[in-house]
């Protein structure tokens, strides 16, 4: 049963930007991870989806009903985190609690004394104004806040932003945790890590488009295969560069012209053909290794210079 759907979403802000005819849906129980760079159009749908703006066209639903039209009804059935953190001034991160519980109309003392000793949000801390905060902070009592009623839903956008690595692994534990009870969770990162380790099925955004949906085991057991190879000097690099262009047997998905070294993806098939045309060439490193998420994702990305948001760890 799908528990979240976006139909054919569209928004356009103009000059490219907003999201188009965006369709997804997600499972009762699962995981669905909605990647890609910042600006990609990631935070527009979960501002729709969570009821915060109107479609142009389309339609948002969270348990069969319309989230802009029954935002009060679906409310305490969702924990949202957002991707920026603003606490309002004057509160301390207990009274920031309160005020989340009295919106959220649901007080579980033994909830929320798990979530703060899970994330380590002691007293002192607590007892703090918010403004004072450090940003790792605001984000451990916003992922706190969040799950503190225990919610069926989940919608997290860049939710381990600002955590240290410690904090980091702990949040996708507990992810995995709340997948084995039950919950239905749209994750929403730039983060290949995460998303790879927490994630049944995935995504992936461009410029306000979803341009491929798929089942994560289904990267993990593809026929895809990816090579890195490292040129001996700069002019067999750049010949090499020349002359991918004019072959249909791989595809380049990311080269480093300073360590003159290359990655490229082929299918089974095609793995004779890459290994003669590789002869050709002075290599200093020959590798082969498994497609990971990133390197499928780039494959989208690998026209672009540059790819802000975009991180490997």
């Amino acid at each position: 049963m799908s528990v979240i759907e976006v139909n054919n979403l569209t928004k356009d802000y103009g000059s490219g930007r907003g999201v188009f005819d965006v369709s997804l849906s997600v499972n009762e129980g699962e995981v669905f991870g909605f990647l890609g760079p910042n600006g990609a159009g990631k935070s527009t749908t979960i501002r729709h989806l969570l009821g915060f703006s109107k479609p142009q066209s389309g339609e948002c639903k969270i348990f069969g009903k319309d989230t802009f039209q029954k935002y009060y009804e679906i409310l305490s059935s969702v924990g949202y985190i957002p991707g920026e953190i603003a606490l309002p001034a004057g509160l301390t991160g207990y009274g920031f609690i309160e005020m989340m519980q009295k919106l959220q109309h649901n007080k579980n003392d033994a909830r929320l004394k798990e979530m703060l000793g899970l994330f380590e949000l002691k007293d002192n801390v607590l007892k703090g104004e918010t403004k004072r905060m450090s940003l790792g902070v605001k984000r451990k009592l916003a992922v706190v806040t969040a799950f503190m009623s225990d919610p069926e839903v989940l919608i997290l956008d860049e939710p381990t932003s600002g955590l240290d690595p410690v904090m980091q692994e702990v949040f996708i534990k507990f992810i995995e945790d709340e997948k084995a009870r039950g919950k239905t969770v749209l994750l929403s990162s730039h983060i290949f890590s995460e998303v790879d380790a927490t994630c049944d099925r995935i995504a992936i955004i461009k410029d306000g488009r979803i341009v491929s949906q798929f089942l994560a085991d289904d990267l993990k057991h593809a026929s895809q295969k990816t090579y890195k190879i490292r040129l001996c000097d700069g002019a067999e690099f750049d010949r090499f560069m020349s002359d991918s262009k004019n072959t249909n047997a791989f595809t380049v998905i990311k080269n480093r012209p300073g360590s003159l070294s290359v990655t490229l993806s082929t299918s089974d098939d095609k793995v004779n053909d890459v290994i003669a045309i590789l002869s050709k060439y002075s290599m200093t490193e020959f590798t082969h290794r498994k497609e990971t998420l990133e390197d499928y994702f780039m494959k989208f990305y690998k026209e672009d210079r540059t790819f802000e948001g975009v991180n490997g760890v």
